[in-house]
């Protein structure tokens, strides 16, 4: 399995980013899948989670800005975020849990600065 982050970069406060995570060598169609993020000294956090089917949950201080989904045909999980605030500053990587085990995308950094 792998998971292949892209998008991420700088942006203003107010502002939007979207990011993208290509998986291979999994059944992704019956998978969740996740985003999490890990801001520097802290410890990585749940972000958002969809489903198989497709429900969806958010970290309660990105509902609204934030909103996951995923397209089956392409593989491909996506994050698209708005309204983006400092504290959005982080690393952001895209997680499975498939056939028991944790495989996580190699991260990619978002800033949101003036």
């Amino acid at each position: 399995v792998q998971l292949q982050a892209s998008g991420g970069g700088l942006a203003q406060p107010g502002g939007s980013l979207g990011l993208s995570c290509k998986a291979s060598g999994m059944n992704f169609g019956i998978s969740a899948m996740d985003w999490y993020r890990q801001a520097p000294g802290n410890q990585r956090i749940l972000v958002a989670r969809i489903t198989s089917g497709g429900s969806t949950n958010y970290l309660d201080s990105v509902k609204e800005r934030f909103s996951i989904s995923r397209n089956n045909a392409r593989r491909t999980l996506y994050l698209q975020m708005n309204s983006l605030k400092p504290e959005d500053t982080a690393v952001y990587f895209c997680h499975t849990n498939y056939a028991s085990r944790d495989y996580w995308g190699q991260g990619t950094l978002v800033t949101v600065s003036s």
